[in-house]
């Protein structure tokens, strides 16, 4: 085998990416501290093709050295928006019939591996604060929480790690 050269990738033009179709999922990051995280969270969104990112409360956003540094240019490819109340905009959301689900550990939950997404359905994934996590009010707001099962003795992952299981898994489940 050999490692493939940047220019043998195939990768999209900002504006190719701007045009293509979309995976049916948008992410709303609910008061993430971590500029590092939010650049993570662009650069996963880049590579499956999310429709757009929220960007909430005290999430910061671009430009920002520290957000472009992990971001590597994805967030002039993917679309985004600021909304300082991450409550309002899932009422929102979910007046636009779209789905909304809580990443958090909770009452209910359902494990994302027990998940099937249902056709012709956009979802809207919320993702909470490194500490505190999701809020509740945003949690009892939404439609569904999803849990992503973990099995060792911490029950914790970070913002970007968790980002990346949930939209691959979904991405995939979508792609079938």
């Amino acid at each position: 085998m050999r490692k493939l050269k940047n220019n043998e990738l195939d990768r999209l033009s900002v504006e190719d990416f701007k045009t293509s179709k979309k995976t049916p999922l948008i992410v709303v990051l609910d008061n993430i501290r971590s500029l590092n995280n939010i650049g993570s969270v662009f650069r996963t969104c880049d590579a499956f093709l999310i429709e757009k990112i929220y960007l909430c409360g005290i999430t910061a956003k671009p430009p920002h050295k520290d957000i472009h540094k992990t971001a590597l240019g994805s967030t002039e490819s993917v679309d985004w928006e600021y909304v300082e109340d991450t409550l309002k905009l899932v009422e929102r959301l979910k007046d636009s019939n779209i789905k909304v689900m809580s990443v958090e550990q909770a009452e209910n939950a359902t494990m994302l591996d027990d998940f099937t997404p249902k056709q012709h359905t956009t979802y809207a994934i919320v993702f909470g604060n490194e500490v505190k996590g999701v809020s509740q009010d945003v949690v009892s707001a939404s439609d569904m929480v999803i849990e992503i099962p973990q099995f060792g003795t911490k029950h914790s992952l970070n913002i970007s790690v968790s980002v990346g299981v949930v939209i691959w898994d979904m991405f995939s489940k979508i792609k079938k």
